[in-house]
């Protein structure tokens, strides 16, 4: 089993699980015995992943759903209720991102990643709820640094998470007494993601960012696998409504770095 952990037997829905972090998740989940269902925006990228979960020896199977539309959400869910059962782990894990300075963002723009971020999250959680186990249930939501680091270039990112995590705590108090865990994951710079490529588009941020990690090397998606195995896992029964950074401890004091080092280096460019 994966790192010790056992999912034989346990059903995981990973909204966003096509790519990325998210993908490495159900990569993990699944070399652990777990089924999995997975839902992206991409037909191929689903096509792709379920290849990939399927090779690991999983039961997989994936939907083409946007979170930002209920109807399909709520389809995907259904869906995956009929062919592998109530749900054990509901993670969500879609998000949107770019850099840029507040006065250089339209209100499309941020409402876009609003949009995918917070409504999203909502529509995943709200339409997850009915399928999961209760007792038992195990809710994740994938954050990230901003919603409580404040950072240049990331007014809408910050405002965006900071609502997702503060629907971790609400639903951890709500669902709590149906047996139901609510937690969030904040992974740091990841390497390999679309995420750190946009965050830190060169060397010299990248250095930077590495530099100002305390444990001095950036995560990998296996990092948060491992941090989201052990809030499913029954190692983890007690702890609901948490907000858990696995970062190399970048959050304490670095996470501004790259975003400050950004906004500098787009200052430097020349007008027009």
């Amino acid at each position: 089993m994966e790192n010790g952990f056992d999912f034989t037997g346990k059903t995981v829905f990973i909204a966003g699980g096509t790519s990325g972090i998210n993908l490495g998740i159900a990569e993990a989940f699944a070399g652990a015995g777990a089924s999995l269902a997975v839902c992206s925006r991409s037909p191929e990228k689903v096509e792709a992943a379920v290849g990939k979960l399927k090779d690991l020896g999983s039961k997989a199977i994936g939907f083409s759903a946007d979170v930002r539309d209920p109807a399909a959400i709520r389809d995907a869910m259904k869906g995956a209720h009929e062919a592998l059962g109530k749900f054990d782990v509901l993670i969500s894990g879609a998000a949107g991102n770019f850099p840029a300075p507040a006065l250089g963002i339209s209100p499309n723009g941020f409402k876009a990643v609003m949009d995918i971020d917070v409504l999203g999250s909502f529509h995943v959680l709200r339409y997850g709820h009915e399928h999961l186990k209760a007792p038992g249930g195990c809710i994740i939501n994938i954050s990230a640094p901003q919603a409580f680091v404040p950072m240049e270039m990331q007014l809408h990112v910050c405002a965006a998470k900071a609502g997702v995590d503060m629907m971790t705590r609400v639903l951890a108090m709500e669902w709590g007494p149906q047996g139901i865990r609510v937690n969030s994951v904040v992974p740091g710079p990841i390497d390999g993601t679309e995420g750190m490529a946009r965050l830190a588009p060169t060397k010299e941020i990248q250095a930077l960012v590495t530099g100002s990690v305390p444990l001095r090397r950036n995560g990998t998606p296996r990092d948060v696998a491992n941090l989201s195995m052990f809030l499913a896992s029954p190692m983890a029964d007690y702890i609901s409504g948490a907000i858990i950074p696995v970062d190399g401890g970048w959050s304490l004091s670095g996470a501004g770095t790259a975003m400050t080092a950004l906004a500098n280096s787009m200052k430097a460019l020349p007008a027009g």
